[in-house]
């Protein structure tokens, strides 16, 4: 918990008052510590001399948005104790080195917690803290490739299609870290003993996976590409290209949403082939040549305000002007970056973007003074080593 009599950094947000220190990494860590404080917790990055590993200009990096930020080098004489003051102050701190570099640098969970044993400790990796791999270097591709998940999306006779890196780092790493560092944040609060949370993306991927093998078991599922119900094997569940090189995407999974759907494409008489494998090749050749024959516009017209499960395929550019997205605000501008909304919402504690992206080492004075750190003989508390 937070320390009794000290000054917090007053947010908005079901999490107001949890401190929480992330030490700068790239990719699934940072967006893990920016969902933390959008939901309201004081977050403080602790930044490296010479900044991260992507060359993005810090003021566009929005993974660090509602946070502050102090620089530490850690392999100065004195930048592990900077941490470790830091953490005897936090509830939560997340990491993203590889395995051991943490206990290497002198700020790992032994640390830590002989500081605050209270603390609940994320690691984020891809490969864990354990097994043959743990120590090797990856990206989000190679970890959903060994999952299975990778070869489960794209066409039949097409190469596996690559989700961005949103199905490894970010759903099966960035919010599972989120998921175990608040349960454990539970737990602590509940007992007083912190715990260490291994978030690893490999694991988490092959989790969101659940469904899907229950069905391969049941023989409801067969394991290849573009063969199955929910992979785009089925021509009513999947994206069809416009006269105007766009697409629409079609999810008419229940027979009253088929029917629908297929009568404002005209093509009323498909209705029996829903259930007849026999006749999805040529059920797939009527949609994709009435698609063919409008733009991606005029058919979002034809479905508007229908039951067929039918959206337009929109680009990251324009989904913030969709009419339905602009109403709930699902996007936001915010020091003149568009960029989506804190989610999910909650009644009694809103969250909002309340700053732009931190800028590295901006904040060392206020989040000494905020967290109640001491002053280190013959040096700034948190000082910034530039």
């Amino acid at each position: 918990m937070t320390t009794a009599g000290k000054p917090t950094r007053p947010g908005t947000g079901p999490l107001s008052g949890v401190r929480v220190v992330e030490l700068a990494g790239i990719g699934p860590g940072p967006f893990a510590a920016m969902l933390l404080a959008d939901l309201g917790a004081d977050v403080v990055r602790v930044d490296r001399p010479g900044g991260p590993g992507l060359a993005i200009d810090p003021a566009y990096d929005v993974t660090n948005r509602n946070k502050r930020s102090v620089v530490i080098d850690l392999k100065a004489p004195d930048g592990p104790a900077r941490v470790l003051d830091l953490a005897e102050r936090a509830d939560i701190l997340v990491e993203g080195y590889r395995p051991g570099v943490a206990e290497r640098l002198g700020v790992g969970p032994e640390e830590c917690h002989a500081r605050n044993p209270r603390l609940v400790y994320g690691r984020m990796t891809g490969w864990g803290q354990d097994g043959p791999l743990a120590p090797r270097a990856g990206h989000d591709v190679a970890y959903i490739a060994l999952t299975g998940t990778l070869g489960m999306i794209g066409g039949p006779d097409e190469p596996p299609a690559v989700p961005a890196n949103l199905l490894g780092d970010y759903a099966g790493g960035s919010l599972y870290l989120v998921v175990g560092v608040l349960a454990a944040l539970h737990h602590a609060r509940a007992t007083g003993t912190g715990q260490v949370v291994d978030a690893a993306i490999v694991d988490g991927t092959a989790h969101l996976s659940a469904m899907i093998h229950g069905m391969l078991a049941a023989g409801g599922w067969q394991d290849r590409r573009g063969a199955n119900l929910l992979d785009g094997g089925c021509p009513y569940y999947g994206t069809y290209e416009t006269a105007d090189g766009r697409y629409m995407a079609v999810g008419a999974l229940e027979g009253r949403f088929y029917e629908e759907f297929l009568h404002l494409l005209g093509l009323d008489d498909l209705a029996g082939a829903r259930r007849d494998w026999t006749r999805w090749g040529e059920l797939r050749e009527r949609i994709a040549s009435r698609f063919a024959s409008r733009t991606r516009d005029e058919w979002t017209a034809v479905f508007e305000g229908s039951d067929a499960c039918v959206a337009p395929v929109l680009s990251l550019s324009e989904a913030p002007h969709h009419p339905h997205l602009a109403a709930r605000g699902t996007f936001t501008d915010h020091a003149g970056i568009t960029q989506p909304a804190p989610a999910p919402r909650f009644s009694a504690t809103p969250t909002t973007v309340r700053t732009g992206p931190a800028r590295p080492g901006a904040d060392t004075e206020a989040v000494a003074r905020d967290w109640g750190i001491p002053e280190r003989v013959d040096d700034d508390p948190v000082a910034d080593h530039h």
